[in-house]
């Protein structure tokens, strides 16, 4: 099986916000979020894949995602690009 690491970009009526999540089917994952039954805090926005990484193995998608998560200013520098 396969695991995912990704980032999201969603816009609301008011902001712009990523998202940083694993999973092992990004496509149903995706569908989740935008149907607003994924994470709570990504609920009213429509999101879109930006970013992806496979792996092999669970371990190594949730490290990723942790790396993903501590990387502030890529995700800021993201924002921007997405805003353009």
């Amino acid at each position: 099986m396969s695991y995912y690491a990704y980032i999201l970009i969603g816009k609301s009526k008011k902001r712009i916000k990523t998202y940083v999540g694993w999973t092992n089917n990004i496509q149903k994952r995706l569908n989740k979020h935008n149907t607003g039954k994924g994470a709570k805090s990504t609920r009213g926005y429509k999101w879109k894949i930006i970013y992806y990484k496979k792996h092999k193995k669970k371990e190594d998608a949730m490290k990723n995602e942790y790396y993903l998560k501590k990387i502030s200013p890529l995700r800021k520098k993201l924002k921007l690009k997405f805003i353009k």
